[in-house]
């Protein structure tokens, strides 16, 4: 269930990638112009097909953006944190949302709807350099998830899954399922992915914590 919570302020606008640039008096503008929401583990935030909110924003908490097969199967597109955006596909094309979204923890985001950043994207040139550089970093890491799931086996996947939560320290941890999703495979066949690392001596696991003993070996099996 939402509830309202305390409106945004610039310093925290200031730390998103697309208002960077703006001056002071542009992001107060923006922070007047947004709508705060608190979400619950497992709140939906919105879902894939439907009509698009805006642009959202989260300010804590994590959120994951994924994709449902007709089967009921999920990928795990995108693992949202503090500062980051997500929804900026529907916002630019004037189509559906093209992904759901769910708290996966207690959470706080904010949503600019998709008139006002039209609206921002025609008067503030350095807001539309920063639309392009974000788009662009968003196509460059569909590219890399399209890639590992074409020339990547599980191991590999895993591997590369478990490396990039060790270089981010802030990032929660995540859980087999959601290492499943993300790596578009099944909880179990993570399962096993990970008792083979660790009878190879790469990892050890203790009570779900998952601890790096060989981060070269690693590595070499997501192909680093």
């Amino acid at each position: 269930m939402l509830t309202p919570t305390p409106p945004i302020t610039v310093a925290e606008l200031r730390l998103v990638p697309y208002f960077a640039r703006l001056n002071d008096e542009a992001l107060a503008g923006v922070a007047r112009l947004v709508v705060a929401r608190a979400y619950i583990r497992g709140d939906l935030i919105q879902v894939e097909g439907e009509r698009c909110d805006g642009l959202w924003i989260v300010r804590s908490g994590r959120v994951r953006v994924f994709k449902t097969s007709p089967e009921g199967r999920e990928q795990v597109l995108a693992l949202i944190g503090p500062g980051e955006s997500f929804n900026d596909v529907p916002v630019f094309d004037g189509g559906a949302n093209v992904a759901s979204a769910e708290a996966v923890e207690a959470a706080t985001a904010v949503c600019l709807r998709r008139d006002d950043v039209q609206a921002l994207l025609e008067r503030e040139p350095t807001f539309a350099v920063a639309v392009i550089r974000v788009l662009g970093a968003r196509l460059r890491h569909m590219t890399g998830l399209v890639e590992d799931l074409s020339f990547r086996n599980v191991a590999a996947r895993v591997a590369k899954i478990l490396l990039g939560q060790a270089s981010d320290p802030e990032a929660g941890r995540l859980t087999q399922s959601e290492m499943a999703a993300i790596a578009g495979t099944a909880r179990e066949v993570v399962g096993r992915a990970l008792k083979a690392l660790e009878q190879e001596g790469v990892l050890q696991t203790d009570h779900g914590r998952i601890v790096i003993l060989n981060r070269a070996r690693l590595e070499e099996i997501a192909g680093l």
